[in-house]
């Protein structure tokens, strides 16, 4: 047995018979933790308020060889996002997003960069930030991490550079091909606003990304519908799609 401790984001929560918790964290040093929290249901339990969802908090946990599930020892909060995370639409977004996270994280795999780019998202999303815009950040930063993102600055099928002003026909494996090309399966259209879309979410931080697409709201839409579409391929089901209900 092993002890660890690392600072992390507290993705979800849910009942282990009576008493018990079993709480999945994203840590910045060991990826996806998973671990029973004993005594979190009770009213006097030393955890507290510590195990809101995406809080970020200080862990430490024993860890047994070959076992998944850790034991949680201690947990420190040092920020606490309950004022925002008790707005619907937040709740709903990054549930979204944690969703995803577990679904595309082997537990215990490290990736600092993922940890640093979900925290920032949670910041600018709590600065009145527009969450179809974080929704689709994580979504294009997800797969492109996960190394599934497609190409689009050339045509799939000759390979010529696809000029900035030009639109392209959505073909299988969500590739991109140029209009002088013969026909493939064609998926749909990408025009050339929305492939600045795909293009500007990788340049820009989430925050930037945010100021740029409130004059984009159509193709930051359009785009988030084709990453949500990979997503599923990739994952081999639909998954819920993180939209609030509002």
């Amino acid at each position: 047995m092993s002890i660890k401790e690392t600072e992390a984001l507290v993705i979800k929560s849910y009942g282990l018979a009576e008493a018990d918790r079993i709480v999945v964290f994203f840590t910045r040093e060991f990826g996806v933790v998973r671990g029973v929290a004993k005594g979190a249901k009770r009213l006097n339990s030393r955890f507290g308020s510590t195990l809101e969802p995406f809080s970020t908090v200080d862990l430490t946990y024993f860890q047994k060889e070959e076992r998944e599930l850790v034991s949680i020892q201690q947990v420190e909060l040092t920020q606490s996002r309950f004022d925002v995370a008790s707005d619907p639409v937040f709740l709903n977004t990054f549930s979204y997003i944690g969703d995803l996270l577990t679904d595309f994280s082997p537990p215990h795999d490290a990736d600092e960069t993922l940890y640093r780019m979900i925290t920032a998202c949670m910041e600018a999303s709590g600065k009145d930030g527009d969450l179809a815009s974080i929704r689709l950040y994580f979504e294009l930063w997800l797969l492109r991490l996960s190394g599934y993102l497609p190409e689009w600055s050339q045509c799939e099928s000759c390979e010529r550079e696809l000029a900035p002003s030009e639109s392209a026909r959505l073909v299988s494996g969500f590739h991109l091909q140029c209009g002088n090309c013969k026909k493939s399966y064609v998926i749909g259209e990408v025009s050339a606003a929305d492939r600045e879309v795909f293009h500007n979410v990788q340049k820009l931080s989430p925050a930037d990304f945010i100021a740029y697409a409130a004059d984009n709201g159509e193709p930051v839409e359009v785009i988030s519908g084709i990453m949500k579409r990979i997503i599923a391929q990739v994952l081999g089901r639909e998954v819920a799609s993180g939209v609030a209900l509002r």
